[in-house]
């Protein structure tokens, strides 16, 4: 990528519910660069919005069904969360998109080490059929929120290592509730930059995908998102960090007042 591009997670909400073309116009109106697909319940999209996606020239990401767990008990339930991974990687790309994200799985009772290769067997289905078509884009899973969640960046970056076309999608606000309050100082965010430079190098540097969200959380972690302002999340000394590095790719708006939080962390960015 060739600079930072800050994205809203769906179509703004001031869109109503006039779909994606009146979505785009917002973020011009705003001065946004883009937008994440939300393809909560499964990878579906008319036609008439395929060609809005397409005829935008906006930044394009994608997050999978919520539906995904490659450590389930159940194996259609695994096969299932493969097809939706794919499914999110194809139609993405079909949109000129540039990476998909999705939360890869839970531990389940299982270690952390016996999860760690089953994903990682999992991951080798799903890119090993995208390659097989061609597809070049980027597969990353998410930083996740709750320490039952499997997603730590240790083996997100630990994944990212093993595949070529994955890369970490970093919620930086998902980190802070995860470990109850921690990682929200410059020195910590530029110490998360620091690592994804020195374990995965420049490109994913250069190619970044990160989400932030105001948020609300417990001793078990992440409980909702809230709005920037509304949240003790330091996103202020992020974009120094973000800045501070040189950092390259998008940043996805996940507040519940999409548009207005991205637009907030743009201007913030743009004043530094």
């Amino acid at each position: 990528m060739d600079r930072l591009y800050f994205l809203t997670a769906g179509v703004p909400l001031k869109a109503g519910n006039k779909g994606y073309k009146r979505g785009f116009e917002i973020h011009d109106e705003m001065n946004l660069d883009g937008m994440e697909l939300e393809f909560v319940h499964g990878v579906r999209i008319s036609d008439k919005s395929r060609e809005e996606v397409k005829s935008s020239n906006k930044i394009i990401t994608a997050h999978a069904p919520f539906y995904v767990n490659l450590n389930a008990r159940e194996e259609e339930k695994v096969e299932a969360s493969v097809q939706r991974i794919i499914e999110t990687a194809v139609t993405c790309e079909e949109l000129g998109g540039y990476s998909i994200t999705y939360h890869a799985g839970f531990y389940l009772g299982h270690d952390a080490e016996t999860v760690y290769e089953q994903i990682k067997n999992q991951t080798k289905v799903i890119t090993d059929a995208l390659n097989k078509n061609g597809n070049k884009i980027w597969i990353r899973p998410e930083t996740t929120g709750k320490a039952s969640q499997w997603g730590d960046l240790d083996e997100i970056i630990r994944l990212s290592k093993e595949f070529e076309t994955v890369l970490p999608c970093v919620d930086f606000s998902h980190i802070h509730a995860r470990y109850n309050g921690f990682w929200n100082t410059y020195d910590e965010f530029a110490s998360i930059f620091e690592k994804i430079g020195k374990e995965l190098g420049q490109t994913a540097l250069d190619n970044f995908h990160a989400h932030v969200a105001g948020i609300e959380y417990s001793a078990k972690g992440e409980k909702k998102h809230l709005n920037l302002e509304e949240s003790d999340f330091n996103y202020k000394d992020l974009l120094k960090a973000f800045k501070s590095f040189g950092v390259k790719g998008v940043i996805v708006c996940e507040s519940p007042n999409i548009e207005d939080d991205a637009k907030l962390m743009k201007d913030y960015y743009m004043s530094l």
